[in-house]
């Protein structure tokens, strides 16, 4: 008997014992970055082992979007859980951006990896950090908050062959005749082995530039205009892959009528010639984007063989879209258009469903949050998002078009971004400073954009998801909203741009609303998305009414509310900036609604 009860004392100990270490290895993260990622291309579907390992075992996010799409502002907001206009860096390269931007503001001491750290995780990183942190400044200071971490530096961040990386405190080490990811790799698995050894629960980042374009940069002359962009390189083994795929023709690819708004609008028509050298360039990112998945499999496969798979969150996104020949544009980003927005989105995990999809709206401000939430640290005053629904429980409680999850604050200010990273042509803007809103419920699907020339658009996403009918017309160039044309809602007053039958057992409300009403609503909001901070960007209805009557569009849309909305200030620019300099920016404030 006693041998007995000692056997089986033994056994709880080891469970007790087992159970204690499992407990100091996690939770843990690995964050996988990537660079310019499509998701309205179809770039998932050419990645098996995302599939298999993350997608099939874990949650996708069918509505999660960046809030700024460029590479640096967006980085930094999802590194601070904060809107651009609150980080203030909104460019990729200084006054206005970059990583001397970054450390100017206070930021390197304020931000995700330290406050990691703080609360007792290892972090780690490999890969680009963001633009502008270069082997001239990567000293100045160097980026805080990591125990371990490997950085690729400007000027060689996208030279696909020949790239420049710098460790720890080390001096910068140039790589020709290397591709990019294998190095990322060997430095990210390194730092997992590392990690794994250690009996503290980690963070680890993996931050590779693919499928960004390759830039070139003449060292003589470095301005933005004069590099050189061209097609990413792939590794040589998938040179041969994806030969026949061509980006996907969809209504606005390279139209036949001129689409979008502002300057997107004098676009001319793409030629054959480019047409092909596009299709070429979006094969080159798919074959990229094979490495990149190569990646992913190894990295679960070392992850269930250290025993941290099921203690490790895995958690895949991109800092912005991309497009290739929508609305006639040349391969970019960091216009107002869905393709440039909505991203990637992939979380597996403890406690994540396997194969869920999920269509609240959510947006790289709410990464940080998520991520305390996910590690038990107790949430930073100062973010502008809110968790993420990761369990059954939380995703099951959300609700579509609840106040917190319904909008999605975009904005984006400058030009010179917004050129063509293809070969043919510049389309170079005069300015792409603009302040977006999109507004998505159970009943309705909006897209509204307000340009610093105080043009307007509007679209019915649900019946022209490719942005293709300006409900605002293309005339429009002011701010009085004196459109006549009219939406037909569905249950009480959802927006849509065309009648359509009801579904066998639901009901279709007669009630129309004109245009102008829903613009004066669409743009309150926008007001208030502009320069909110903290609650009034996870709820920006309840700065209109702050009785709390009002928790959503459908709710604002309600008759009664016609003249308050038509006293609002409206959103405007006084005029176009390359950054956020506050003069510009309009009007700041709402007028709170009182009854």
């Amino acid at each position: 008997m006693k041998s007995i009860a000692f056997t089986a004392l033994a056994a709880f100990l080891n469970v007790v014992c087992v159970h204690a270490a499992s407990a100091k290895q996690g939770p843990n993260i690995v964050f996988i970055l990537t660079d310019d990622q499509d998701k309205l291309m179809g770039s998932l579907d050419y990645m098996p082992n995302v599939k298999e390992h993350l997608t099939d075992k874990g949650v996708i996010y069918e509505r999660h979007y960046c809030t700024v799409a460029l590479c640096c502002p967006s980085r930094v907001s999802l590194l601070t859980g904060r809107a651009a206009h609150n980080t203030n860096v909104t460019d990729i390269i200084p006054p206005y951006g970059g990583y001397t931007k970054f450390t100017e503001e206070g930021l390197n001491d304020n931000y995700l990896p330290v406050w990691l750290q703080n609360a007792g995780y290892s972090t780690y990183y490999a890969g680009k950090l963001m633009n502008g942190h270069a082997t001239l400044n990567y000293n100045m200071p160097f980026a805080k908050g990591f125990n371990q971490s490997s950085f690729i530096l400007d000027p060689g961040q996208y030279v696909y062959m020949n790239s420049t990386w710098q460790t720890g405190t080390g001096v910068p080490e140039n790589f020709p005749g290397k591709h990019i990811l294998d190095i990322n790799n060997e430095r990210a698995f390194a730092y997992l082995d590392d990690a794994a050894e250690k009996d503290v629960p980690f963070f680890l980042t993996i931050a590779p530039v693919a499928p960004h374009a390759q830039v070139i940069v003449d060292l003589d002359n470095p301005q933005i205009e004069n590099r050189n962009i061209s097609a990413p390189v792939p590794q040589a083994k998938w040179n041969t892959s994806f030969l026949d795929e061509k980006v996907p023709r969809t209504p606005n690819f390279n139209p036949d009528v001129a689409s979008g708004g502002s300057w997107i609008r004098d676009l001319p028509q793409l030629d054959a010639d480019t047409v092909a050298y596009n299709d070429a360039f979006y094969v080159a990112r798919l074959q990229l984007l094979a490495g990149l998945d190569e990646m992913v499999g190894e990295l679960v496969s070392r992850l269930n063989a250290s025993g941290l798979l099921e203690s490790t969150y895995i958690v895949y996104t991109t800092d912005n879209g991309f497009h290739i020949g929508q609305h006639r544009l040349q391969p970019g980003k960091s216009c107002p258009i869905e393709e440039d927005y909505i991203v990637p989105l992939i979380i597996r995990g403890p406690n994540v469903p396997a194969g869920k999809v999920v269509n609240t709206v959510t947006t790289h401000t709410d990464l940080a949050p998520t991520f305390f939430e996910m590690l038990g640290i107790d949430m930073r005053p100062e973010f502008d998002g809110a968790p993420i629904p990761v369990t059954n429980t939380q995703i099951s409680s959300a609700s579509e078009d609840s106040a917190q999850t319904e909008h999605i604050d975009m904005e984006y200010w400058g030009n010179l971004n917004a050129r063509n990273e293809g070969n043919s042509g510049s389309t170079t803007p005069t300015n792409n400073t603009y302040k977006a809103a999109r507004v998505i419920g159970t009943n309705y699907n909006v897209f509204y954009t307000v340009w610093c020339d105080n043009s307007h658009e509007l679209y019915d996403m649900k019946a022209d998801p490719y942005q293709m009918n300006d409900l605002l017309g293309a005339s429009n160039a002011s701010s009085d909203f004196t459109s006549s044309l009219s939406v037909s809602t569905v249950a009480s007053s959802a927006v849509n741009s065309t009648a359509r039958a009801p579904a066998p057992g639901s009901t279709q409300a007669s009630v129309t609303h004109d245009i102008p009403q829903l613009v004066r609503r669409l743009d309150s909001l926008t007001m208030v998305l502009k320069s909110c901070k903290a609650d009034a960007c996870r709820s920006p209805w309840s700065v209109l009414h702050p009785q709390g009557d009002v928790q959503n569009l459908e709710d604002a849309m309600a008759r009664k509310y016609d003249a308050f909305y038509a006293s609002q200030p409206k959103a405007s620019f006084s005029e176009c900036q390359p950054g956020y300099i506050l003069e510009a920016e309009g009007p700041q404030s709402v007028i709170p609604y009182s009854g």
